[in-house]
């Protein structure tokens, strides 16, 4: 019988960072680290409790009981974003906090923060001031629009980067589609740009010191990320002069490029034609059943793909015509049978369910300690030898502070106890 091979350790698994992130975008990046195998030490205290951990539960039952101390436990954004972390908590408005908070970053590899700028440097834990006592310490900072320039001060969450971006001009429908412009994401997307960024950044900052024994500053402005994927407009801009306008579900290398509707409440289908080897498979399928005539092949409106585009609103007209009277799933299942890219527009529920994304772990369970089984999103690659995983869920506040501060720093009972009477770990 051959030997179990057994599984090789992840590739962060030496790497431990101090994780100062609030809100969204540092404790993603944190996250993202902490998936890949580093011990992630996220440092939060009751004297300014992450906004995440605030509110009402998005539950639906009162797990709490009614005990409202009990809230910051249940909050399920929180626990997606700070999983497979650890948790101490420090009230840095004190000194005492700022010391020891110098002291853990002296056994770390990387400190990782979204503050405003000037926050890292009066706590001390700029890179400057670290290097004193770790030379090749990693300080990761995200502010909204960098270190310097003129918006250098201006505090901002997510909308409002996006909005300086440039991006929320070019959210929604083709202005010949006559719909008003929507302009705002439901989502905090340039935190998440910020996220990945800077735990890139990271990632290649532990390279460069592995080999040269340097730390690293790394600045992953939100509005650098969010501008760097906004390429194409800023290019067509400098080309044509033309100011870019929302695409729409448009894309000028499809046709047709779009969602249709299918039978059934608010069903739809998304549909993606890149080659005329796609175009023919997919009036093809439309032509079996008799719902279109296969002429529609070679009529001249559509002949090539420069046609379709220019002709794009007719062809998506008739689309839609036969794709009524199917479900999404059934159009899904004929369309990619013959080779045409096809799939549903899902809501949550349908993700949930939705096999594939099953079989790439999109979503995964983990047991809470008080929310109980819960479903979070997975890691967002898939390597074949470290693929990551969501091994723990959210700490609760200040769980690990006994491994932290008795087994990392040293500290004796009587030293930990004292601090917790001075509120300095609270």
């Amino acid at each position: 019988m051959a030997p179990e091979r057994s599984m090789p350790r992840p590739p962060l698994h030496n790497v431990r960072v101090v994780d100062l992130g609030s809100a969204w975008a540092g404790p993603m990046a944190g996250h993202l680290l902490a998936d890949m195998g580093a011990e992630v030490i996220k440092v939060e205290s009751r004297a300014r409790m992450d906004g995440m951990r605030l509110g009402r539960p998005m539950v639906g039952e009162d797990l709490a009981g009614g005990d409202r101390g009990l809230w910051p436990e249940l909050q399920p954004v929180f626990h997606g974003l700070n999983r497979n972390k650890l948790s101490v908590t420090l009230n840095l408005r004190t000194e005492a906090g700022r010391k020891i908070l110098q002291r853990l970053a002296s056994v770390s590899d990387v400190v990782l923060a979204n503050f405003s700028p000037g926050v890292l440097e009066r706590l001390g834990m700029d890179g400057a001031s670290l290097r004193t006592v770790k030379p090749d310490i990693i300080v990761a900072s995200m502010p909204a629009f960098g270190d310097t320039g003129p918006l250098r001060d201006m505090v901002a969450y997510a909308p409002i980067i996006q909005a300086m971006s440039g991006m929320m001009s070019l959210v929604g429908y083709a202005p010949d589609q006559g719909e008003p412009l929507v302009g705002e994401l439901q989502a905090a997307w340039s935190d998440t740009v910020a996220a990945l960024c800077a735990a890139l950044g990271v990632v290649a900052a532990l390279r460069h010191r592995n080999r040269t024994g340097q730390g690293q500053y790394v600045e992953a402005a939100h509005l650098e990320g969010t501008a760097a994927l906004l390429g194409v407009p800023m290019l067509e801009y400098q080309m044509t002069g033309a100011i870019p306008v929302p695409p729409g579900n448009d894309d000028p290398d499809f046709a047709p490029h779009n969602n249709y509707p299918c039978a059934g409440e608010d069903s739809w289908v998304a549909i993606a034609v890149h080659t005329e080897e796609e175009w023919k498979a997919l009036v093809g399928v439309m032509g079996g059943d008799g719902s279109v005539d296969l002429s529609l092949a070679t009529d001249a409106r559509f002949v090539d793909k420069s046609s379709r585009w220019t002709n794009r609103r007719e062809l998506d007209a008739l689309i839609a015509g036969w794709t009524r009277g199917l479900s999404p799933q059934e159009v899904t299942a004929r369309l990619q049978a013959a080779g045409v890219a096809a799939m549903p527009v899902m809501n949550i529920a349908d993700q949930f369910a939705d096999p594939h994304l099953n079989a790439r772990e999109t979503y995964v369970e983990i047991d809470h300690p008080h929310a109980g089984a819960e479903m979070v999103y997975g890691v967002p690659w898939r390597f074949s030898n470290t693929p990551g995983s969501v091994a723990a869920p959210a700490p609760l506040l200040g769980q690990h502070n006994d491994y932290v501060l008795r087994e990392l720093l040293g500290m004796d009972e009587t030293r930990v106890s004292a601090l917790v009477a001075e509120q300095v770990v609270y």
